[in-house]
């Protein structure tokens, strides 16, 4: 799957702002992606280390039109925690020579709209 196809959405609620002190971000993914898939995702497309994913099945809620009783779909959410303190590491390589590693993003300027 592509980064594009696992990360639907955005949640923005109350209870998700108030994580995004602490580097917590909520998205709505693809059903059948599994922690590693949305870790590599958010990577990718906001340029952040993640340290943490935990993920819900939000189960559909009986509707009722009428005579007709239907179900809403179930989707998944996931809630990811990234580093918001990130070094640029530095390691040698195989000649000795010294070179400096990826610096990570500290926030998802993206996430509300930004």
């Amino acid at each position: 799957m592509l980064a594009e196809e696992i990360i639907i959405r955005p949640i923005v609620t109350e209870k998700s702002s108030d994580g995004l002190q602490d580097g917590k971000y909520t998205f709505e993914v693809n059903k059948k992606a599994t922690k590693i898939d949305i870790a590599k995702a958010i990577e990718k497309i906001f340029e952040v280390k993640v340290l943490k994913v935990n993920t819900i099945t939000v189960r559909g809620k009986k509707k009722k039109v009428g005579v007709h009783v239907g179900k809403t779909p179930d989707w998944k959410k996931a809630i990811v925690t990234i580093d918001t303190n990130p070094e640029q590491k530095t390691y040698l390589t195989k000649g000795g020579k010294e070179v400096k590693g990826k610096k990570y993003k500290d926030s998802i300027a993206e996430f509300m709209g930004a």
